[in-house]
């Protein structure tokens, strides 16, 4: 994926399914629509109503399952996951989902997001025993989960999530039942569909549309849902709840035809061209986007101004997941390999391009200049979304505060590092603006914090940046 030599890396994906007896042919279906929120394992487990089986592995899902594998994951219910190495880094033993067998009966657990206080949970369960298998912040709602002494899984998750903070999209499995859970805070996203008389819980409403399944409705933030052959109940497992989810679904993250919050992502992101061409007009021959995350806002900025928008690059989709390491060198390389220009479009005129975001100004630079070399006469920089100038601790590799080009530089400083002719970014007013909240003092439903700083959680003084590797 692009984001790999971006700086700008996906978080994780969940898809859980229970009551169909396709499930694990079901859930890699819903995974392949996930997959552009983690690149780097996949990984199902099915119960059949007596054990759970697990196949996962590193790599993309069509590296990882195949019919063989498939055919033996035999079950009614399935919950799958594809991964972004966030906390804990990267290897086999944190590809999720993350299975625990005991005399007690079995547990399975995915996880999309980040347990800002981890380390410390960790250090409380060692001190009483408890032995880590992996350095996923996952696992410690699994030993929470079994120390937690209430008779029954539904309560023992219930207590367990109470004593967790950060952002935590869960779907937990027994042999019996199907458990998501979603942090107060709703930072991370999570809908439930139905197909035909099955349950099917995804990260994204794309994963619905592949599968057939009619979407149902949000998780809610603080709820617990809780599906088993007797259906599906649910009820809020804490009392205060602020919705605050993650802005970067919206411009950037999230598929365009994914609804998240049920906004559309699509119209949003092109809501958002739309105020950016509102609040930085320039006079030019062509508007362009970075594909693929960028195009939606292009087509917004180009109807809101009237200058045509056209195909200016193309993105090769056949290079290989090469560029693992992110170094500088490699960055640079993987930009000129995965994106060209055309010159046929861009030679002789004035270019807008349309970006999302900029973290470290590496991709922005080399795109300016392959504009340049293209023919471009001058090239105008526009990002749909404010300056990240704050590292995110929820799971979303923005890079840490020394590495975010914007934390570091004013923004004419930053024009003249990737040579731009002029650069502008969204206002935090126009962002809520072009994604459709209510105007209003407070976050109104988004996080803002890697553009303001103002986190919806407690930071603690030991919480792992998802950058940093242990």
């Amino acid at each position: 994926m692009f984001a790999e030599i971006k700086g700008l890396n996906e978080e994780c994906g969940v898809f859980a399914v229970w009551g169909h007896k396709d499930a694990a042919q079901i859930t890699y279906y819903g995974l392949h629509s996930l997959q552009h929120r983690g690149q780097e394992g996949a990984g199902i487990v099915v119960t059949d109503g007596e054990k759970l089986s697990i196949h996962k592995g590193l790599g993309l899902v069509n590296d990882v399952f195949n019919p063989d594998t498939l055919s033996s994951l035999k079950g009614k219910a399935a919950i799958g996951h594809v991964r972004y190495a966030t906390a804990g880094g990267g290897g086999f033993a944190n590809v999720q989902p993350l299975l625990f067998r005991s005399q007690m009966g079995s547990l399975a657990i995915c996880h999309n997001g980040n347990l800002v206080n981890a380390n410390n949970m960790k250090h409380q369960l060692e001190s009483q025993g408890s032995i880590f298998q992996s350095t996923s912040d996952t696992e410690v709602l699994a030993h929470l989960i079994k120390r937690s002494g209430f008779p029954t899984l539904e309560d023992q998750v219930r207590n367990s999530l109470t004593m967790l903070k950060g952002a935590y999209a869960f779907a937990i499995m027994n042999e019996e039942q199907l458990i998501v859970a979603l942090d107060p805070n709703g930072l991370r996203p999570l809908s439930i569909g139905k197909i035909g008389d099955a349950y099917v819980v995804a990260s994204e409403t794309c994963a619905f549309d592949i599968i057939g399944a009619e979407y149902v409705r949000e998780v809610e933030p603080g709820e617990i849902v809780v599906i088993d052959d007797n259906g599906l109940r649910a009820q809020r497992f804490v009392n205060q709840t602020a919705r605050s989810i993650c802005s970067m679904e919206y411009v950037y993250f999230a598929r365009p035809d994914s609804n998240v919050d049920e906004i559309n992502v699509h119209t949003a992101r092109k809501s958002l061209g739309k105020q950016l061409a509102i609040e930085a007009p320039v006079e030019a021959d062509v508007v362009t986007g970075v594909p693929d995350s960028s195009i939606s806002a292009a087509i917004g900025y180009a109807e809101q101004t009237g200058i045509p928008y056209e195909l200016g690059m193309i993105k090769n989709r056949y290079v290989g997941r090469t560029f693992i390491q992110p170094s500088q060198e490699l960055r640079e390389q993987g930009v000129k390999m995965k994106l060209s220009a055309v010159r046929g479009v861009v030679e002789g005129k004035r270019v807008v391009m349309i970006d999302d975001s900029i973290v470290r100004g590496t991709t922005s630079r080399r795109i300016v200049n392959m504009l340049r070399e293209a023919g471009a006469l001058e090239v105008h920089v526009r990002i749909s979304s404010p300056p990240i100038k704050n590292p995110c601790y929820y799971g979303i590799d923005t890079s840490t505060t020394d590495e975010l080009i914007a934390s570091n530089h004013s923004i004419e400083e930053m024009r003249e590092m990737m040579g731009a002719d002029s650069l502008s970014f969204l206002s935090t007013e126009g962002l809520m603006k072009g994604i459709g909240r209510p105007d209003s003092d407070s976050n109104c439903g988004q996080c803002l914090a890697c553009f303001t700083g103002e986190y919806p959680t407690e930071i603690y003084p030991d919480t792992l940046h998802p950058h940093a590797k242990v």
